[in-house]
């Protein structure tokens, strides 16, 4: 069964504010089985265009990538970074050749 993955861009407009969601979305993610692969870092953009920072969350499945993002808590927690970023926030399948 394919992993799933969370990828989102984000520009931080309210670092303070934000700091609230970081507090949030780590623990949140070990309790969904999600663990960071990419969380922001150095970066090059050689194409096109980015966000300030890019994150990349793994999940044992597909359907439970979809399941945390679904969930009662997560979408309260989005209340928690709303006012303090600007976000791009796709759910992918990964890729099992």
């Amino acid at each position: 069964m394919a992993k799933g993955y969370w990828v989102v861009r984000v520009d931080v407009t309210d670092p303070e504010q934000f700091k609230i969601y970081q507090a949030f979305v780590g623990p949140f993610l070990a309790e969904h089985d999600g663990r960071f692969l990419v969380r922001g870092g150095r970066h090059t953009i050689p194409e096109g265009t980015a966000r300030q920072r890019t994150v990349v969350v793994e999940f044992p499945t597909y359907e439970a990538a979809l399941k945390a993002y679904d969930s009662a808590e997560y979408q309260g927690g989005i209340a928690m970074r709303e006012n303090a970023s600007v976000v791009d926030f796709v759910v992918v399948e990964g890729y099992e050749g």
